[in-house]
């Protein structure tokens, strides 16, 4: 199914706003969820929706908040999402942060207590246009294995880099699993088989069935080194933000527990003086000028395949699963019925 992402927008705004969410708040939810599926990331896009909203139903969600913040120390942002939705919170968060960054050098914040705040490219690249370097990590429910083990311990826990850059900033997001989990239940939600190393099911067994590895466990990438980054990294975003660890996290992929994962943003102002952004570009110029191996296939830098994606999504159109479509229809009808009986 194609469809304009104005119409798909328009569509997440009304049923987040019927459910509570204040229009501005609304907006920023639907935009994540939209730029997923733009860049072709459709499992943080707006399969995510109705969980969203069963979330918000069952109170473990609260659209109205963008949360509770407090400086602990000059240069860092003390945040308590009061359980609001994970963009909003997010969002937030780095509106306050980067003023303090502009005038220090450096600023942090650290969340506890928000939902899922869908990709960290968003934010980071958000930041990296205001002429900020960002760095952006989060955790999540024990999905992938150590290396070596058969059981899920550790989140996926994604990472985000953004750098200011012309005519864009360079954008690294890599989660520290192999795929995400969002992309096991997207490969399930259509029927589809999942590649060969992917992950292992829940008795630790290799598999390709994506509804068997939603219950398994995901493979770190590269090996001992994915898993080892993996490992620091969500030591370190449970130490800033004092949210759960491992095992105890919940909440981001269901629509019964309290979302208990941690987000960290630190934002950092370029050497002043210097023609930092000027070179940056021109090496990254340099680098897309590089020979390829296959002339077909050009040399990107990161970032660069998802904003192509994005703009001829803009352009053609953005795709959609038949049964995803008529989900969120469906979403939307039960809005406009239940509004109609009240």
């Amino acid at each position: 199914m194609i469809v304009e992402a104005a119409q798909v927008r328009s569509l997440a705004e009304d049923v987040l706003v019927f459910h509570g969410a204040p229009p501005a708040h609304a907006r920023v939810q639907a935009d994540l969820l939209l730029e997923g599926e733009l860049r072709g990331l459709p499992s943080h896009g707006l399969l995510r929706l109705r969980r969203v909203v069963e979330r918000i139903q069952r109170g473990l969600t609260d659209p109205r908040t963008s949360g509770r913040q407090q400086w602990l120390y000059r240069a860092f942002l003390d945040v308590d999402g009061e359980r609001g939705l994970g963009p909003v919170v997010a969002q937030s968060a780095l509106a306050t942060v980067e003023p303090r960054a502009r005038e220090d050098g450096i600023a942090v914040a650290a969340i506890r207590n928000s939902n899922h705040i869908a990709m960290l490219a968003w934010y980071a690249e958000q930041v990296a246009k205001r002429g900020l370097i960002a760095l952006a990590m989060t955790t999540s429910e024990a999905l992938v294995h150590p290396w070596g083990g058969r059981k899920k311990m550790l989140g996926t826990n994604p990472l985000a880099i953004a750098v200011p850059a012309s005519p864009e900033p360079l954008v690294l997001d890599m989660a520290t699993g192999l795929v995400s989990m969002g992309k096991i239940h997207d490969y399930a939600n259509r029927g589809e088989a999942i590649p060969q190393g992917w992950a292992l099911d829940e008795d630790g067994n290799p598999t390709t069935d994506a509804q068997a590895a939603k219950l398994g466990a995901i493979a770190p990438f590269g090996g001992p080194k994915g898993y080892a980054l993996g490992l620091a990294l969500e030591v370190m975003v449970t130490a800033l933000s004092a949210s759960a660890v491992g095992t105890q996290v919940k909440g981001t992929l269901d629509s019964e527990a309290v979302c208990n994962k941690g987000d960290v943003f630190i934002v950092i102002a370029p050497r002043p003086g210097e023609r930092v952004t000027e070179m940056v570009s021109a090496y990254l110029d340099e680098i897309r000028k590089c020979a390829p191996a296959d002339p077909a296939d050009p040399v990107m830098v990161p970032g660069d395949r998802a904003r192509n994606r994005r703009a001829q999504n803009l352009t053609e159109g953005l795709y959609l699963d038949d049964r995803l479509w008529r989900d969120l229809l469906d979403l939307k009808d039960s809005c406009s019925s239940k509004a109609v009986s009240a």
